[in-house]
């Protein structure tokens, strides 16, 4: 596997394409698109693995305090081809037999403008610079959104113009460090991006990953089916982690609302680590190993 020394920092933009461009060169079999570009025209890169017809999404950092869900992402792939190359296992799964039947998609960072004005500050937003120094008061430490002070995880047609109206009744009526929904569903590059992927109809079933809590969602109104709640408990079981339901602004508006909503097919929020964001990178392996073997689970349920 690559030098751990890349994942001892936050994981920005500079970290993610060194960690990505050594796993290229190392792996033939590993391929890389660009499928978007963010609010500040920085790439949204998609890592593929197996079978392109049918494939598990599986997507980090929606959220600028959350990059270390990217550095998990980047882990896993190289583990996976790693285990590809040697025509090898991880618990037992024979991993490149399974991907030529069900592919791989990795969406490492779905929020590059976010991730990089958490960790770099507000000049890491360009022409929007002024915009994230009003709507964060000159703090970004705690910064979720995009550059335009959208939350990601909120910008999905999923009961959108409910969220809204709870977002509205809780003083959040503007571009925001976190918990604005935008002026639209689908309102920002970042969520069209996957939001289009999606739709090609390859997609089996997806987790989206975030901090913190140690918790798995599956559900969705009546749309979820009997299988993904079976998904998620089998997946709870060898985690650790806990099936929850969320609540308040939490509901609605999410990747995991509207694919479910949409495709009546799984698809799972999991809120890695425990502590208060952004959970350190120094907690970053010991959240692989808790997560590790539910990920490989996900491939094969």
């Amino acid at each position: 596997m690559l030098s751990e020394d890349l994942l001892k920092s936050p994981c920005d933009r500079k970290t993610r394409e060194a960690y990505i461009g050594g796993m290229l060169m190392r792996h033939g079999f590993l391929s890389r698109e660009t499928i978007g570009e963010s609010r500040c025209a920085r790439p949204i890169d998609m890592l593929c693995i197996g079978n392109r017809d049918k494939q598990v999404l599986i997507a980090g950092a929606f959220h600028g305090m959350e990059w270390i869900t990217s550095a998990l992402l980047l882990k896993f792939t190289d583990e996976i081809c790693e285990t590809v190359k040697k025509g090898g296992s991880i618990f037992g799964v024979r991993i490149g037999t399974f991907l030529n039947r069900r592919g791989l998609a990795l969406i490492p960072c779905i929020n590059p403008d976010g991730v990089e004005i958490q960790i770099h500050g507000a000049e890491s937003a360009g022409i929007y610079e002024q915009q994230v120094l009003t709507a964060s008061g000159g703090n970004t430490s705690r910064w979720q959104a995009n550059a335009a002070g959208v939350d990601i995880n909120h910008n999905f047609n999923a009961d959108w113009d409910i969220l809204h109206r709870m977002e509205h009744e809780n003083g959040i009526v503007s571009p925001s460090p976190t918990r604005y929904g935008g002026e639209y569903p689908e309102s920002e590059p970042e969520s069209r991006t996957i939001a289009s992927y999606c739709r090609t109809g390859n997609i089996t079933h997806a987790l989206a990953f975030h901090s913190q809590g140690e918790e798995i969602y599956w559900s969705y109104g009546d749309y979820a089916k009997e299988t993904a709640k079976n998904m998620a408990y089998a997946m709870a079981g060898v985690s650790g982690y806990t099936v929850s339901q969320p609540e308040g602004l939490a509901v609605g508006g999410g990747f995991k609302d509207w694919f479910v909503q949409n495709f009546r097919r799984p698809a799972f929020t999991i809120e890695v680590g425990k502590g208060v964001n952004p959970l350190p990178i120094s907690d970053l392996d010991k959240i692989y190993e808790q997560v590790k073997e539910m990920m490989v689970l996900s491939l094969i349920l």
